[in-house]
């Protein structure tokens, strides 16, 4: 397929327009134009352009890509290594920030509810990326911890009371410990995201609202999975998913 093509796809998918985000979504950098493999991951770390070179990939899917809102601009050090190997081997880099997040069906909020057994019930917060719904099976905070812990493969911390019973909760994956106190205006029993501040447990304390960091890594592997499972069915185009270590 033709990396128009396939852009113009998933753009169609996603409807990046649709944010106001801190880096540009789709191509970021192009290789070259067809494209018939592709690597998926989570951020692209020279390790995962390491291993999309040695897998022959044309292009490398991700959630986290480069040219942050606010970062140097200057192709040095680290960037400019990693820039550098993509365009010696004529790979693309396409990345899709908030619109991976978001997405109804595709989205890191989307499939984390669907592996871990929960109903959404609607969205909230900066552009709809708060998500509150119900945990039809469930339990204690601990418990909820225990099962977000077993199933995503990390130890989960827990903040509050851990024997709070938790019927509805709200999560955003990734770095969204700043929608706490969001969160607990919406009344849940829960709040579940990737990353934990300080002011966190203070806020869990005293409001009696359990706060659960997963991890901000393993609570978005499943968007671009989603996404690139979608890609595979696409004529003439496999795609291979990479999940590197990363315990943040």
């Amino acid at each position: 397929m033709q990396l128009p093509q396939l852009l113009a796809s998933m753009d169609e998918w996603l409807e990046p327009w649709r944010y106001q985000d801190y880096a540009p979504n789709g191509l970021q950098i192009e290789g070259r134009a067809e494209v018939r493999h592709i690597i998926t991951g989570v951020t692209a770390s020279q390790a995962l352009i390491d291993v999309a070179i040695a897998r022959r990939a044309d292009a490398i899917l991700v959630h986290h890509g480069y040219f942050w809102k606010g970062e140097d601009a200057r192709l040095i050090g680290m960037k400019r290594a990693r820039v550098a190997k993509l365009l010696q081997h004529d790979i693309s880099l396409i990345a899709y920030h908030l619109p991976l997040d978001g997405h109804l069906e595709l989205g890191n909020n989307a499939t984390l509810a669907k592996r871990l057994g929960w109903q959404a019930q609607g969205q909230a917060g900066e552009q709809g990326l708060l998500w509150h719904g119900s945990w039809p099976a469930g339990g204690t905070a601990a418990q909820l911890a225990e099962e977000i812990s077993v199933s995503l493969g990390r130890q989960a911390m827990l903040l509050g009371p851990a024997e709070r019973p938790v019927r509805r909760l709200a999560w955003c994956t990734g770095g969204a410990q700043s929608f706490f106190q969001e969160a607990i205006r919406l009344g849940v029993d829960a709040f579940v995201t990737g990353e934990v501040s300080e002011q966190c447990f203070h806020l869990a304390e005293e409001y009696g609202v359990a706060f659960i960091a997963a991890g901000h890594h393993v609570t978005e592997r499943y968007g671009v999975q989603a996404l690139g499972e979608k890609v595979s069915h696409l004529p003439g185009i496999t795609v291979e998913f990479v999940d590197l270590f990363n315990p943040v």
